[in-house]
């Protein structure tokens, strides 16, 4: 009887959905759907089929991430309500929200609490209830989304405080310049986050910190650098290894699109304005988000979703004076953004869009300011019509309900009752709620318990993986001022056994939860204790322990206005080192750096004045900097932070990083950065085709390379090497290269000038063989000028043979190009070796010369008979040089050749020469006496 009534309430639930389905063609006939869903795809038939069992309640439940209290979900929490009843689709996880415990159950029971919602999902799918019309019937099966933000670097920015391999920032990543280690660190975290069971992580950030240190806006190192290349290389990679580490199980959502890097303010305090165009925007602050989206290399870089910020746009379609709302509630804005065609393939390949929290403070202002009327329902529906896919709430509380759980329950009835009348509104929930089950399917492949929950053993790999953030940590350590050289004459080594360190460290205190315990956000004494261990008596000895102070800003703060810190002047006066700790300046730190320094320069004259800045390295002045002996940016203050710190001092380490931002305060400006150095040699290549390589069995002996033939007409492709930044770096894609390509010889005629871009640093073009002669290719970069020459010897005839000449250029290369002089063709001989016509003109030139001298000198010695005689024989000797040279005989081309005109001269007066000797044995012999036998 049972499963007659179920099959009825199935074959109900076929027709609804059926029912549904045409409701939904004529709404779309009636009117659009919203355009960031018009290119949509047609789902799945098991996607479709899912969605036909759905109840409007469940859909409409998909399309929320929600946030609850506490640690509880059992059946009588209301987040168990949420999920069971109401068919939430996921959860975000927060400390604010005490949904972590302290230290050192904070792992175990973030397992736990997962495991229990996820549970909770399942259950609720296995309840049989009935329907509206009171038929049996259950929940569709749909995991949740269990998300979370952890950015790296502790609190504020992280939400699990313990346990975890503490992370580095994403601006130390961006300070190693290295892809690889971001990638290494996304799988580290990857991997934990999944072995917890989060599903869902909200981030990395990939917004463009452009013109950095600006207070009302200041993102501080949550980002990877101010280079919209940098930046999406290093998140190209950590989203890789989020994939990578945690075996495609994390679905990875993108912040801030479409990007807040250029904002005049926190957009967490109140909406922000970017003042560019959209064309503006795809440059710089887009240009990361592509590279994760339709740009992506590979599956592994590109990110699942992406997280719309709550940022208004003031001349965004090209009129300065036209400023959109949030672009995360402006339809017109976010559909022109989403449309674009680098993120429409990404679009059509299922990545979703996701609100950014509905429930801040800066939402809050925009709809309800003053303290007015806040309409969540209005807000949700605004947001989701704008185009975005999945809401996440937040903490949002309407004006005319008491709490966050009755505020949901609120959206969650609105949205079901507008399914219900508005057919336009409902294909467009099931337009977004396709897209969310795809997503889900992609992460499990089935819908299953046993797939969703991990086993509790990975626990035991957690927060084992410190050498990685130290490797980062090393990698990313820059010294910002001075330079090496100049700090090897300031700073000549590390701190004596006998020299007082006193350290004075910008900390502040935070929690796991609320009933937790205070813990530090970098201690008091984190260094003085890293240096005690790692330099102490049991290390070695180059410490002396009582040497060693450490304390608060504020006990420096106190100082400073006489109510208190009564032990610090002693302790500065007998120090020999100054060090201080500089986290962030959240609560303006760097001002009292900069008071300490000018209020009280006594106690710091003829000492080591050193400072850590574990934050971005913006935050001082060009005149702050000169009062510091060294000044280190170290980006993170997690403990393998604290130990690079320690070894920077003792001069253990190196500094190997670099600013990815740039730093006003020492005229490090980051586009001048990243482009070419100037004192390179750009290398050129010929690219040709890589030889076969031998086969196994081959037994004969390998052939060099033979020259490359090419017949005229064809066309040979040149390249660079890789193009070098200031720091060492490959330049960033799209820096333009400028290829010269010129005669040698005559005027060194430059044929053409090819521009092309780099791609990995390296540049290329093509060049048609047309003519004979000796080419030369160079390259240029502004401002690197030089590069090695490329000389292509193209000989005459139907097929030209190439020869590749690179000359070493020395070390010491002159301010200005050099155009090599043009070799000047000999009028009187060809290129081949042999007389041109004028030669051979000049050639009887010089045997009329030579003939008249022979006469002269024959009659003046004997008689006229005698000088035509000698003026012949000259002739005779003229012509057989002449008929050497005609014929070509050995070394007459390469005396040619190398003498010219002088050469075809000398041949002629050697021949005459010659006949002019033989003159003068004939006339001896013709005159001499004749002697007579007796």
């Amino acid at each position: 009887m049972i499963s007659s009534k179920r099959g009825q309430a199935i074959v109900g639930r076929n027709r609804r959905a059926a029912f549904l389905l045409l409701l939904t063609l004529l709404a779309s006939l009636l009117g659009p759907a919203p355009a960031a869903r018009a290119q949509t795809p047609t789902p799945p038939v098991y996607i479709q089929n899912l969605l036909a069992d759905m109840t409007p309640e469940e859909k409409v439940g998909q399309l929320f991430l929600v946030t609850f209290l506490g640690t509880d979900a059992s059946e009588t929490s209301q987040i168990y309500d949420l999920i069971v009843n109401r068919h939430v689709g996921g959860v975000v996880l927060q400390a604010d929200n005490d949904n972590f415990v302290d230290a050192p159950d904070t792992v175990a029971e973030a397992y736990r609490l997962i495991h229990d919602l996820q549970q909770a999902e399942w259950q609720g799918a296995q309840i049989v209830g009935t329907d509206s019309a009171g038929q049996p019937s259950r929940s569709v099966y749909v995991p949740l989304w269990v998300g979370i933000v952890q950015e790296g670097n502790g609190a504020p920015n992280d939400q699990i405080l313990s346990g975890m391999t503490p992370m580095p920032s994403a601006m130390a990543l961006g300070a190693t310049w290295d892809p690889q280690l971001s990638e290494q660190a996304g799988a580290v975290l990857g991997r934990e986050l999944s072995a917890m069971g989060f599903n869902l992580y909200l981030g990395p950030s990939l917004d463009v910190l452009e013109q950095p240190g600006a207070a009302s806006a200041d993102l501080g190192n949550r980002a990877f650098g101010g280079d919209p290349f940098w930046v999406a290389e290093m998140g190209q990679a950590f989203v890789a290894g989020l994939h990578t580490g945690s075996d495609s199980h994390l679905f990875v959502i993108a912040k801030h699109f479409p990007g807040r890097g250029g904002s005049d303010r926190l957009p967490e305090e109140e909406v922000a304005t970017v003042r560019k165009s959209l064309e503006q925007l795809k440059q710089i602050e887009l240009a990361p988000f592509f590279s994760v989206t339709g740009g992506a290399p590979n599956p592994m870089t590109a990110v699942d979703g992406l997280l719309v910020s709550h940022i208004r746009y003031q001349g965004f379609q090209g009129n300065i004076r036209a400023t959109t709302r949030p672009v995360s509630f402006d339809a017109q804005a976010l559909n022109a953004i989403i449309n674009l065609p680098e993120i429409v393939p990404w679009r059509e390949n299922g990545g979703l869009v996701v609100s950014d929290d509905l429930g801040s403070r800066a939402v809050r202002e925009f709809y309800a300011p003053g303290g007015g009327a806040f309409n969540a329902r209005l807000i949700a529906r605004d947001a989701f019509l704008a185009g975005n896919d999945m809401l996440y709430l937040g903490d949002i509380t309407a004006s005319d309900t008491p709490n966050r759980y009755e505020t949901v329950l609120q959206i969650l009835d609105f949205f079901t009752q507008k399914y219900r009348e508005d057919p336009a509104f409902a294909q467009s929930v099931d337009a977004a709620v396709a897209r969310i089950l795809a997503a889900k399917y992609r992460l499990y492949g089935n819908f299953s318990l046993s797939l969703v929950t991990p086993l509790e053993a990975g626990l035991d790999a957690i927060g084992g993986s410190e050498q990685v953030t130290f490797e980062a940590a090393r990698n990313a350590a820059t010294l910002v001022s001075p330079d090496a050289a100049a700090l090897a004459d300031l700073l000549p080594g590390p701190p004596a056994f006998s020299d007082r360190l006193i350290f004075f460290t910008d900390t502040a205190v935070t929690r796991q939860c609320s009933t937790c315990l205070d813990q530090p956000t970098l201690a008091v004494d984190a260094l003085q204790r890293a240096i005690s261990r790692l330099y102490g008596p049991s290390a070695g000895g180059q410490v002396l322990e009582t040497n060693l102070a450490s304390f608060t800003f504020n006990d420096l703060n106190n100082f400073l206005d006489g109510t208190g810190g009564e032990f610090i002047e002693p302790d500065l006066e007998r120090a020999r080192w100054v060090v201080l700790l500089l986290t962030d300046s959240s609560n303006d730190q760097p001002a009292l750096i900069r008071r300490f320094l000018s209020e009280r320069p006594d106690l710091v004259r003829n000492k080591y004045v050193i400072l850590f800045a574990f934050s971005a390295p913006y935050y001082l002045d060009s005149t702050d900097i000169s009062k510091l002996t060294a000044y280190y940016a170290l980006y993170g203050k997690t403990s393998p932070f604290v130990d690079v710190a320690a070894r920077l001092l003792y001069r253990e380490l190196t500094p190997e990083g670099a600013s990815p931002v740039s730093v006003p305060g020492i005229g490090y400006d980051l586009i001048s950065v990243t482009a070419p150095d100037p004192q390179q040699i750009i290398p050129l290549f010929l690219d040709l085709p890589p030889a076969a390589a031998p086969t196994a069995l081959s037994t004969t002996t390998p052939e060099p390379t033979p020259i490359p033939l090419f017949g005229m007409g064809d066309t040979v492709v040149v390249r660079t090497g890789k193009i070098l930044d200031h720091n060492g770096n490959p330049v960033p894609d799209g820096t333009v290269v400028r290829f010269n390509i010129g005669l040698s010889g005559e005027t060194g005629a430059l044929l053409r000038q090819e521009e092309s871009i780099t791609v990995g640093g390296v540049a290329r073009i093509t060049y048609r063989l047309e003519q004979p002669g000796l080419v030369e290719i160079r390259a240029q970069s502004d401002p690197a000028l030089f590069s090695e020459v490329l000389q292509l010897d193209v000989a005459q005839g139907e097929v030209a043979a190439v020869t590749v000449i690179v000359p070493v250029l020395s070390e010491t290369v002159a301010a200005t190009p050099v155009t090599p002089l043009p070799v000047e063709e000999d009028e009187f001989i060809t290129p081949k070796g042999t007389p041109t016509f004028g030669g051979w003109f000049l050639f009887l030139l010089v045997l009329a010369a030579g003939g008249w001298l022979a006469y002269w000198t024959g009659a003046r010695l004997q008689s006229p008979r005698w000088g035509i005689r000698w003026a012949l024989c000259a002739l005779l000797g003229g012509l057989l040089a002449y008929n050497y040279l005609a014929f070509g005989l050995p070394g007459s081309e390469s005396a040619l050749t190398n003498g010219g005109g002088a050469a075809l001269i000398g041949f002629a007066l050697a021949g005459e020469l010659l006949g002019m000797v033989c003159a003068w044995v004939w006339m001896r012999r013709v005159n001499a006496p004749v002697s007579r036998s007796g």
